[in-house]
């Protein structure tokens, strides 16, 4: 342990430093009155969970939950199930494929009993977005845009909703909300943030100018549709020049990391993809999404989900060990999801079709209480068996954990009632 805490730069041991103290003592090495963080304690201890920021994890495809968090080793040999392996935690086995997460379950709440009306990936990956069905007269906002409306920024320069690989344009950005809180886009962890740095021949004066000049042909514009959609453009300019000359631009910089931490994430967009989210939500990026697809596992499905398998495992296991030390995991819940799961069944093509009947979501940290599995499915994995968690269920409960008013009433521009997670409720056992 010492030598762990001697490898974390001066800002992450005072982290864990304080993390230790508030764990063992019950107090901050800062003040309380001025201490966010102990806000959250004080709310955790009230009987609300309160994280403070959310990493996503989205899995695109369909994740196999009976080859990874869901197995059926006494099932039927023509559903092809692969071997199990124990975890830290009596009585819960997962997917030999997830050795890393095994031994740390401990920090993990599997939600086994998942279930979605939608079987297609465009539809299914809009609903669970979003908790709303797709719907041709409007879009709706995802959890990040929600978040950054109902709670705000903790770092004024930096965004507060980011997207790192996948798609610009994959549902879940702002909706109907204004645009200043749609997900800034990175589509390659590695290159960080592009085209910030302004022009070597423009100097801050000329900026400056052409800045007014162009909000001086925008004015007829904005006098004649003057709505919250359209100011918000005017903000994001705003934002956007404050973020070229931020000492926080650092944070989008993976070679700032320490080698042997790189290492442990590994070389794969993905991991280098979570390794960015932790050196953003550590900087004050309230809401962080990575995806990684590749699970449409049609064709072939055991030799391709165990390569998946082995990578997600690497890499979660690393992000977890990450914000554990660095005292961040009870201030940053970590949610693993996917559209839907896989059919037990094995087609003619060695592969598992969609199935959105039944399948695994996950949660860590942000006040989950780890160790835990909720819900079940049948002998096959083929039903929901015990306590059915619907898609706005599992996005309340992101919700909750954010401290975010579930219930609330949001009006589109069109004048239609919203709530954040449609009728979703909360699986406030799991805190």
């Amino acid at each position: 342990m010492d030598d762990d805490l001697k490898k974390l730069d001066d800002l992450s041991r005072r982290k864990f430093l304080n993390y230790t103290a508030r764990a063992l003592l019950g107090v901050g090495l800062a003040s309380a009155a001025n201490n966010p963080l102990w806000a959250n304690v004080a709310a955790a201890k009230a009987g609300r969970p309160h994280a403070r920021n959310v990493i996503y994890i989205y899995l695109a495809g369909g994740m196999s939950h009976l080859d990874t968090f869901d197995p059926k080793p006494q099932s039927d040999s023509q559903y092809g199930p692969v071997n199990v392996i124990p975890t830290n935690v009596a009585g819960i086995q997962v997917g030999e494929w997830l050795p890393g997460l095994a031994q740390r379950m401990n920090h993990l709440a599997l939600i086994r009993s998942m279930t979605s009306t939608q079987g297609a990936h465009e539809s299914g990956t809009y609903y669970m977005r979003t908790s709303y069905a797709p719907r041709g007269t409007i879009q709706h906002p995802g959890l990040g845009a929600w978040l950054m409306n109902m709670s705000g920024k903790t770092n004024t320069t930096l965004p507060g909703n980011v997207r790192i690989g996948g798609s610009a344009q994959m549902p879940g950005r702002e909706g109907f909300l204004e645009k200043r809180y749609a997900p800034l886009f990175i589509g390659n962890p590695d290159k960080g943030l592009r085209h910030i740095k302004q022009h070597h021949r423009v100097d801050d004066t000329e900026l400056q100018e052409r800045l007014a000049l162009a909000e001086l042909m925008d004015l007829s514009f904005h006098q004649k549709y003057n709505s919250k959609q359209i100011a918000s453009y005017g903000d994001m300019y705003e934002e956007a020049i404050k973020l070229m000359t931020s000492e926080d631009l650092a944070a989008f910089d993976l070679r700032k990391e320490p080698a042997h931490v790189r290492e442990r994430y590994g070389n794969s967009q993905f991991g280098k993809g979570c390794l960015l989210a932790r050196r953003l939500v550590e900087n004050g990026v309230r809401y962080v999404e990575v995806n990684r697809g590749g699970w449409d596992t049609h064709n072939d499905n055991h030799n391709q989900v165990e390569a998946l398998a082995y990578e997600i495992d690497q890499v979660l296991s690393a992000l977890i060990d990450d914000l554990y030390w660095r005292g961040m995991l009870d201030e940053t819940l970590i949610v693993v999801a996917t559209e839907f799961g896989r059919s037990p069944g094995i087609n003619r093509n060695s592969g598992r079709d969609h199935h959105p009947a039944a399948f695994t979501c996950l949660l860590a940290g942000g006040g989950v209480q780890g160790g835990q599995v909720f819900g079940a499915t049948d002998e096959r994995g083929g039903e929901v068996a015990e306590k059915a968690v619907t898609i706005p269920d599992f996005n309340a409960t992101i919700a909750y954990s954010l401290g975010l008013p579930v219930e609330q009433v949001v009006m589109s521009p069109s004048g239609r009632p919203f709530t954040l997670a449609d009728k979703g409720e909360p699986l406030r056992m799991l805190f």
